[in-house]
Formats: C-alpha cells, sequence, structure tokens
C-alpha cells in the first residue's frame, strides 16, 4: 500500500520514510516508530494496517543516521546487527527525526506515535518532548527516560513473560507516569505483536490493536468512545 520517500530533519539530514495513505479523508496521522529492525517488512505492514484503518501512516528510516536501507529479520545474528546500530545512535538524532515525520504527515490532523520495543520506549519520549496528541508504547524500555514526563496520554502493553521487561520495571513506570493506561497479556513474551517472531502472540496481538484503535480513535481522530 505505501512506498519509501525522502524526508529531510532540522540539522539537514535527509533520510527515507515509509508513507501511507489512507484511502480517503484521514482521519489523522500515526508515525510508526521501528523496532531494532530497521523498516522490514513488519514495520511496513503495521504502518499499511494503520492506513487501511483511516490514518496517515508514516514510518521513518531512524537506522539511516548510521547506515542506509536497514532492513532486518529476527535472528539472533540480525539482532546483534541491529544493537550495533542502535548503539551508534543520539537521542537528539532520533528526535529530529521523529519531529520530520510529526511535520509530514500533520496535514492529516492530529498526530499519534505508535512504536515497538526501542521503538515503544521512542514513543514514550516522543510524548514529551514532541507536538503529538497521543502515544503507544508496545513493550518499550522506558526506564531510563522516566525523569521526562508525558505530555500527552500514553498507552502501554506488556507482556507478562518478557524476560527483558520485568514487571517490576512496569511498576517503576506506572509509579512515574500513574496517568497511563497500562495493560498488561498474560503469557505473552517480548515483541508479542509480531508475526515474524517466534513470541508472536496472536490473541495478544488482536486485543492490543483493539485497544490502540479504540485509543487512536478517542486522541487522534477525535471519536467520542463512549457507548
Amino acid at each position: 500500500m505505501g512506498e519509501f520517500t525522502t524526508i529531510m530533519a532540522r540539522d539537514g539530514h535527509e533520510f527515507q520514510a515509509y508513507l501511507a495513505a489512507p484511502p480517503g479523508r484521514p482521519r489523522g496521522a500515526i508515525v510508526v516508530i521501528q523496532e531494532i529492525f530497521g523498516i522490514n517488512s513488519h514495520i511496513r505492514g503495521v504502518t499499511d494496517d494503520f492506513a487501511a484503518q483511516g490514518y496517515t501512516g508514516i514510518a521513518p528510516s531512524l537506522f539511516d543516521r548510521v547506515r542506509r536501507g536497514i532492513q532486518l529479520g529476527y535472528s539472533p545474528q540480525d539482532m546483534q546487527e541491529g544493537f550495533g546500530y542502535l548503539q551508534q545512535l543520539k537521542l537528539e538524532q532520533t528526535l529530529k527525526d521523529l519531529a520530520a515525520a510529526v511535520a509530514v504527515v500533520k496535514h492529516s490532523g492530529r498526530v499519534g506515535t505508535v512504536g515497538y520495543c526501542w521503538g515503544g520506549a521512542m514513543s514514550y519520549v516522543a510524548a514529551c518532548e514532541l507536538p503529538v496528541a497521543c502515544a503507544v508504547v508496545y513493550y518499550g524500555k522506558v526506564g531510563n527516560y522516566l525523569d521526562r514526563k508525558p505530555r500527552r496520554p500514553v498507552l502501554y502493553h506488556f507482556g507478562t513473560e518478557d524476560t527483558s521487561i520485568p514487571l517490576s520495571d512496569v511498576d517503576k513506570a506506572k509509579a512515574a507516569h500513574p496517568e497511563g493506561v497500562f495493560y498488561l497479556y498474560e503469557g505473552a513474551a517480548h515483541g508479542f505483536n509480531c508475526e515474524q517472531r517466534a513470541s508472536y502472540n496472536p490473541q495478544a496481538a488482536a486485543l492490543a490493536r483493539q485497544r490502540t484503535l479504540e485509543f487512536l480513535a478517542r486522541y487522534v481522530a477525535g471519536e467520542d468512545q463512549t457507548p
């Protein structure tokens, strides 16, 4: 559905973004924030799905600061490679790139962010630092950023079997951001939303998607969700 386009950050950095248009008038826009695996087929599919739901979807290629065109799978080797790129990024640069993506799609209406894994943490930071309407965090390690306070509503999805994000970390996030909306998915592990991972949990993914779409309908599309 979508296609890659070139956008520019305020510091002059040109980079790729996957842009997907809705079939009709946009209900708003969603910035999809990648995992450490680049703008791969999973992230493109998620972006296409938001577009199918009526939102302009954009997934900025945040690793273009290090190496262009990164699209990895989910093997241990891919994970090691992705972590290597991640360690070369600076948060200030990532925020510039996310701000550029927000600016590209703001003509569609209010803009929300949805991030996965590392992108989940960046979605949290976006709610603290960028002009977005709301943010959704899928199994993001937000613990390093809890000194920042979200200025917009944030929805969190965590799996109870996520060994990389223990429930104690979720409790810390709740304590730091009590106004956030937190959901725990029993039996779900890290990456439960990704159909390409061994940890994919279709039941948890479907429920999280439903809750995400309801959240976006309220805060991005501005639709009343009361019965």
